[in-house]
């Protein structure tokens, strides 16, 4: 959460990307990078699903991802 707060992303926006990402992946460990484009900036969040649940592992800001910028 403090990384978040730091890099100015929040817990709208993540939700937002994990719900309804532009582009998705998968990733290592069951994992996936999900992606989407806010107003000037890319999200793009790593998390897992277990069950139920969602656990968000990261959040960033991209400068640019040509997969979704098309």
């Amino acid at each position: 959460m403090r990384r978040m707060k730091w890099r100015k992303i929040s817990d709208e926006e993540v939700t937002s990307v994990v719900l309804s990402p532009d582009y998705k992946e998968s990733t290592i460990k069951s994992r996936f990078n999900a992606f989407k484009k806010i107003a000037d900036r890319t999200i793009k969040v790593n998390y897992k699903e277990s069950d139920d649940e969602i656990y968000v592992i990261t959040a960033v800001v991209k400068t640019t991802n040509e997969r979704i910028i098309q």
